[in-house]
């Protein structure tokens, strides 16, 4: 959540996707799965395709709404913030239940899991 109050515009975003990997990262270590960056970003991505018109929309609009004197930086700090808690949470909730059950990076379907990440993202975003 913290990459949320960046007050650079899109910057943001990619701070969040850095600390999405670094838990990736830190998951696959403590489960003892091999760690593939590029393919632990491809599966995040795909994963966030999920609710990709909900985060679009208010991710940018959130992300551009920073650009506004006072108002619009409290906003948008507010909706990056609570965006990436709530994809934080999901994507760490998918990855441990994979891991969990013997799974790596390799045979992890993101299209199988796409119903869970979605509960999951919004129990966390409410």
């Amino acid at each position: 959540m913290a990459g949320g109050l960046l007050p650079i515009p899109v910057f943001d975003i990619f701070a969040i996707a850095g600390v999405q990997l670094a838990m990736l990262r830190e998951l696959s270590v403590h489960y003892g799965v091999p760690f593939q960056r590029n393919l632990a970003k491809s599966l995040m991505t795909t994963l966030l395709g999920s609710v990709l018109p909900y985060v679009a929309g208010a991710g940018l609009a959130g992300s551009l709404a920073k650009t506004m004197p006072v108002l619009g930086w409290g906003v948008g700090l507010a909706t990056i913030s609570a965006l990436a808690g709530a994809a934080t949470h999901a994507t760490g909730v998918v990855f441990v239940q994979h891991f969990e059950s013997g799974g790596t990076f390799l045979d992890f379907d993101p299209i199988e899991t796409r119903d869970f990440f979605r509960r999951e993202f919004d129990i966390a975003r409410r």
